[in-house]
């Protein structure tokens, strides 16, 4: 390796026998980027949804994706309880969906600010989404703070927008053709 390389190499943020600090992993996950996703569920529990960049693919036999949840969210009681939910895939101009869906805004409001209709399986589908997934919940696993949910995925849309928005060290990106 030549010298100008090694000087652009990676710097460790700890000797490998220090305990990993909760600010330099969360640092380092803001330089992952991520696809913005709402994600609604209704039924017996009510209706609710939420922002999620914790999401993607397990397997394509059978099509299944996996979904973080806060377990402290306010969100996770009906999720718990409904069993189906909805990755709604945003695309570019939709960040202040992904903000009231992230927020504290009332459910009632965060569903009014666009238009969805009901699947076959009753979960909220954004009308506007770059890609939808209906899918039942499968499998659960609880890891620290969050449930991971295995979703089966029944029903695929591909939406009209051509352009995705992604998270990246802490903002917001349109993903717009070169």
């Amino acid at each position: 390796m030549s010298t100008a390389h090694a000087s652009a190499a990676p710097r460790a943020v700890r000797p490998s026998a220090a305990p990993l600090e909760r600010g330099d992993y969360r640092n380092a996950m803001a330089r992952l980027s991520a696809a913005v996703n709402i994600i609604t569920t209704d039924g017996p529990a009510g209706r609710a949804g939420f922002t999620a960049s914790a999401v993607c693919s397990v397997t394509d036999d059978p099509p299944t994706l996996l979904v973080c949840l806060n377990r402290s969210a306010s969100v996770y009681p009906v999720f718990q309880a409904n069993g189906a939910l909805c990755v709604n895939v945003l695309g570019a101009g939709q960040r202040q969906l992904s903000n009231l869906f992230g927020g504290k805004t009332p459910m009632d409001e965060r569903f009014a600010a666009a238009q969805w209709h009901a699947s076959r399986s009753g979960v909220p589908v954004l009308a506007e989404a770059a890609a939808t997934f209906e899918c039942r919940v499968v499998g659960r696993t609880t890891v620290g703070t969050h449930d991971v949910l295995f979703c089966e995925v029944d029903v695929v849309r591909v939406g009209s927008a051509a352009h995705g928005l992604v998270y990246f060290d802490r903002r917001y990106h349109d993903l717009l053709p070169q």
